[in-house]
């Protein structure tokens, strides 16, 4: 039996009351409340390069980490015209993001990279497999004409999920 919330069980009488039909999803919170994270890549799909296709989370807290780029902790550029400097200081603002919200990137779920010059997306994927160790996460790579800053050639953001 899967435990329904009282909120969800008030919204559906209510509904009902007003007579509409409503199909209501209620995702169960995994044993012991911990997150469940499943990762796959069904045949009938390409074989992926350093994502998975389907990723789904149950039970847990999500956490959105705002795109980061390759500023530092006092708010100076790191890597000016380079993508690999500036790609290891993403990292590792998404690591000190993530530490700071009680997640590890084994939690990251959905990764969005944006990219000035995606023809240079190895240089990411190097830097990456130090990050991405275990299973990968649901990802999207976009070329853009410019970042928010014009010497940024980068920005990620990710969602994570965490044992609630």
């Amino acid at each position: 039996m899967v435990p329904v919330s009282r909120l969800t069980l008030a919204l559906t009488l209510a509904a009902l009351t007003a007579g509409i039909v409503v199909a209501t999803a209620v995702v169960p919170v995994a044993q012991g409340g911990r997150s469940v994270i499943q990762r796959s890549n069904p045949p009938g799909l390409s074989t992926p390069t350093g994502y998975s296709h389907i990723v789904s989370a149950t039970g847990g807290r999500t956490i959105y980490i705002s795109g980061q780029v390759a500023f530092d902790a006092k708010g100076q550029l790191v890597g000016k015209g380079d993508l690999a400097a500036q790609t290891r200081q993403v990292f590792a603002n998404l690591e000190t993001a993530l530490t700071a919200a009680g997640a590890t990137f084994n939690d990251v779920v959905k990764t969005n990279y944006y990219m000035l010059d995606a023809s240079q997306v190895g240089v990411v994927r190097e830097i990456r497999t130090k990050y991405f160790t275990n299973e990968l996460p649901a990802s999207t790579l976009v070329e853009v004409r410019r970042l928010a800053n014009p010497d940024f050639l980068i920005e990620i953001e990710v969602i994570a999920v965490v044992a609630p």
